[in-house]
């Protein structure tokens, strides 16, 4: 049995200590606010933070995140209010598909609280999550948006 804190509730979880991160919050625990993309670390749409540090919990053994306080999508809003980031997203008309947007706000997120006015030399560094959809410009703005909010 494996011990996770997750959005401040704790879980036990029996799974096999390399299972990763993302099959034990989606499967084992039932939060699907969390996607699969690719499942080698590379589209981001996996994305949540483990102490946190965004981190793509698709190529994160269970093991590793044992005894840290995971946060996921569902953890970002507070008594039903939205941050600033998923406030700048409906506002700049970010989501298309949707798919992405959970992982790209993760992202997004921890970016802000690393630097709270990036650059767009930052947001290109720190931001490699993929949207299919490629509403790239909408993002940057939504980012921008979140920093002056």
């Amino acid at each position: 049995m494996i011990s996770l804190s997750i959005n401040g509730q704790s879980h036990m979880v029996d799974v096999e200590d390399d299972t990763p991160l993302l099959w034990v919050i989606r499967d084992s625990i039932g939060m699907t606010g969390t996607k699969y993309g690719c499942g080698i670390a590379q589209c981001g749409a996996c994305t949540v933070h483990v102490d946190g540090v965004a981190m793509r919990s698709c190529s994160v053994p269970v093991s590793l995140a044992a005894g840290k306080q995971i946060t996921t999508i569902e953890g970002l809003a507070a008594n039903g209010k939205l941050t600033p980031v998923q406030q700048a997203w409906l506002d700049n008309d970010v989501p298309q598909c949707g798919y992405c947007q959970s992982g790209m706000i993760m992202a997004v997120t921890a970016l802000l609280k690393e630097k709270p006015k990036p650059t767009d030399a930052d947001i290109d560094a720190a931001i490699t999550n993929i949207c299919r959809c490629g509403t790239y410009q909408q993002i940057r703005a939504a980012i921008h948006a979140a920093a002056n909010a």
